[in-house]
């Protein structure tokens, strides 16, 4: 299958610097997939002058007269920039030109030009944001990690059942686990929204495994780990942050004196194998998860390995289906769907 990703090629804090080598890195791995770039032609033109041609060929320059600032409201990126290098790639998502979007620009205006577009999913009142986290064992996706503060059980189930279908496509588990982020695995313990998230999802179709602590996320105890977008943001900023913490002190220690460097050099592959495994750019790109089309967040600022990981990202949720397999697991959810406004049913008595 040909996979073509739309790339916001202005978004970051680094721009065509990161985001044109990283996409020529990324195709020289997927010989069958293709590139939009989305931006300013003379910037672009310029960055890709000593591409290749069997690498050019695949590559497809998209004019986008503006640019969303980092730090720009979301409202007024969605408003004001309708010819924004994010909004023109979005576009192309919606248009069918191509199967994904990469930004690595304004997280909210990206998030709020997305849903605009593209909508959601039958059966989705929120998109959250999801992204893999490294394990004792392997990794474990969670979600929400900002897009939604404030959140009904509703909505914390939703996230569930779309969690536990992006890790069912691309990893090929029929039945993920989920686990609800609590201050305790006991029922008794927690907010009332997360207590009533437990009990609707011990009613689901779902392999609700029940509460999970903090530490759980990293021991790999679920394959899902399901929280509010403050909580997840918070948990994910906190756990970027330690990591580089512990590097750092390693390698204060170990330059430390002479005979501490001369230890660093005998052990110096065992640090190097340790800085991989807790690089957090091996883990780059976040997915909107719940839109109609596929669109992942790079950090922004992610540099060209960590970038070409979020465009990885990308390719392998649209060549294993994710949109379709979501779609499916929510219409096999047996509650109905919430809305943010008001609302009658059952559900809707919880919130």
């Amino acid at each position: 299958m040909t996979v073509t990703v739309a790339v916001d090629a202005m978004g970051g804090d680094h721009g065509p610097s990161v985001t044109v080598p990283a996409c020529i890195d990324f195709l020289q791995g997927a010989p069958v997939a293709r590139i939009v770039l989305v931006g300013i032609p003379a910037r672009l033109e310029g960055a890709l002058d000593k591409v290749p041609a069997s690498l050019r060929e695949r590559i497809t320059v998209r004019a986008a007269s503006e640019v969303v600032d980092m730090d720009e409201p979301p409202a007024d990126a969605l408003r004001r920039k309708k010819d924004s290098s994010m909004r023109v790639a979005i576009n192309l998502v919606k248009e069918g030109a191509a199967h994904a979007c990469v930004s690595a620009g304004n997280t909210g205006a990206l998030m709020a030009i997305a849903r605009f577009v593209l909508k959601t999913l039958p059966g989705i009142d929120r998109p959250a944001i999801a992204s893999q986290l490294p394990t004792k064992t392997g990794d474990t996706l969670v979600l929400d990690l900002g897009a939604n503060v404030s959140c009904t059980p509703e909505h914390l189930v939703q996230f569930a059942a779309m969690g536990s279908a992006l890790v069912s496509a691309v990893k090929g588990i029929e039945r993920p686990t989920v686990g609800l982020l609590n201050i305790g695995e006991e029922d008794i313990k927690g907010s009332d929204v997360v207590k009533q998230t437990a009990e609707m999802l011990k009613a689901s179709k779902l392999n609700f495994y029940g509460n999970v602590e903090g530490d759980d996320i990293y021991m790999g105890t679920t394959d899902v780990v399901v929280c509010d977008g403050f909580v997840g943001n918070v948990m994910l900023k906190t756990s970027e942050g330690l990591a580089h913490m512990l590097y750092e002190f390693l390698k204060t220690e170990f330059t430390r004196n002479l005979l501490t460097r001369a230890a660093a050099a005998i052990v110096y592959p065992v640090l190097a194998s340790f800085k991989r495994r807790i690089d957090p750019r091996r883990f780059n790109g976040a997915t909107l998860v719940g839109l109609k089309g596929v669109v992942v967040k790079s950090h922004g600022g992610a540099d060209a390995f960590a970038f070409k990981n979020a465009l990885v990202r990308a390719a392998m949720e649209v060549e294993h289906g994710v949109l379709d397999k979501i779609a499916q697991r929510i219409a096999e959810m047996p509650h109905p769907r919430a809305t943010d406004g008001d609302a009658s049913g059952p559900l809707r008595a919880h919130a």
